[in-house]
């Protein structure tokens, strides 16, 4: 029997992939919640998954930058500015509803427990040297670490270089994008089963008890991201492309935060963004781009995360805060978010720097740090899920805004 006319693959091949998805989620759940000891056995299958994505994340954003440069043609339109711009809006005021909330909603901390052995930024200096290193990074060395900052700096100077090169260079360069996408397309076929293994894995070793003392600033954190993610962001896209966002937002939080929520990984996700942007019929110049940008500099999630857990501390040790000092934190924690990419151990390791503003000394912040951890198993998904779908709904809409009404 042909694969073409096995029922089963018929069958896949009808259903969407977004419900695949689901089916693997609540198969994971289920399976923790009977099958403890045989849910975590399964993890590997959500390992192999991750590692599958970020294996051919760095090669398919290098060669799909490169390619899309090389092959522009004079003329053609682009739409990186305004998109650059819907990034830094929607950080920034992301940043200010965690300021808000932490206001309404204060939380306090029990700041007890020692900090692991980290090594976070000394300043915004300090980011801005770690930005600047990885841009200069060797690009072997950057496929190799997945560093896309250094990835994107070296795609984009090849494509330029390549700019006047002969025609059968640029249609290697394009055929080259052409398969690596294809490859890329059957590791995404294989979400459903590693959903499924993280799931039941995650739900299986970690359970959901560690959570109960930190529930309050859990709250705090998802309903800040939830608040921008389904009022923020729509009000942004709605100014930029005058007609009812939630079609667009509701579509991109299903189909890229569902698998970001679960992958954990901006980076990991760039491959289902960047098929969900062809799907959306976007134009490839622009969002072979702004994907892998965003995933870098697009991140909302961990500007909340940095403010709400630096309020947090400030509260618990009594510290006031005035007006303009608020509105000075929003901006440095904007700024440190863009930079969470480049630094390891991503936005909880720039809470140091945070604090710094308010005389926090860094034994302290760490253990705010430590915190985070903690409840990392949701805020980490979260705070994921809401950068790399926005990567996608600030895209879409600048491309959607230049297309004519009809």
């Amino acid at each position: 029997m042909s694969a073409a006319a096995n029922p089963l693959i018929q069958l896949l091949n009808r259903t969407s992939l977004v419900l695949q998805i689901f089916i693997g989620l609540v198969a994971g759940i289920a399976l923790a919640l009977l099958l403890p000891q045989a849910a975590a056995s399964v993890g590997l299958l959500g390992n192999v998954f991750v590692a599958a994505l970020k294996a051919v994340a760095p090669v398919l954003v290098f060669v799909l930058v490169a390619a899309s440069i090389a092959n522009h043609q004079h003329g053609q339109q682009t739409h990186i500015k305004p998109i650059l711009l819907l990034y830094l809006i929607g950080t920034f005021s992301a940043a200010l509803i965690a300021v808000a909330a932490s206001f309404t909603f204060p939380s306090s901390l029990t700041l007890a427990s020692t900090s692991a052995d980290l090594s976070p930024p000394g300043g915004i200096a300090e980011v801005l040297k770690t930005l600047l290193m990885n841009v200069v990074d060797n690009p072997i060395n950057a496929l190799l670490k997945g560093n896309f900052i250094g990835i994107l700096a070296w795609a984009v100077a090849l494509g330029f270089a390549l700019r006047h090169a002969s025609l059968s260079t640029k249609q290697m360069l394009a055929d080259l994008s052409d398969g690596v996408t294809s490859i890329v397309k059957l590791v995404i076929r294989l979400a459903p089963l590693g959903i499924f293994g993280l799931v039941a894995a995650t739900l299986a070793e970690s359970g959901m008890s560690v959570l109960l003392d930190y529930l309050h600033l859990l709250l705090v954190l998802v309903g800040c991201m939830l608040f921008v993610a389904l009022l923020v962001n729509p009000l942004i896209v709605f100014v930029k492309i005058r007609r009812n966002p939630y079609p667009l937002v509701l579509t991109c939080l299903r189909e890229s935060g569902l698998t970001a929520f679960f992958t954990r990984s901006s980076a990991a996700n760039i491959p289902v963004n960047l098929q969900l942007c062809q799907r959306l019929g976007l134009h490839e110049e622009t969002y072979s781009v702004s994907i892998p940008l965003g995933a870098t500099i697009n991140m909302a999630g961990a500007a909340i995360t940095i403010t709400v857990l630096t309020l947090a501390a400030v509260h618990t040790l009594g510290i006031t805060v005035d007006l303009p000092t608020a509105l000075l934190l929003s901006l440095l924690a904007s700024i440190c978010a863009c930079g969470a990419s480049g630094v390891a151990g991503g936005s909880l390791l720039l809470i140091p720097l945070a604090c710094s503003l308010f005389g926090i000394p860094n034994e302290v912040a760490m253990q705010v740090v430590a915190v985070g951890f903690i409840i990392g198993i949701v805020q980490d998904s979260a705070e994921t899920a809401l950068n790399s779908s926005t990567d996608v709904l600030f895209t879409a809409a600048a491309c959607q805004a230049q297309q004519p009404r009809v």
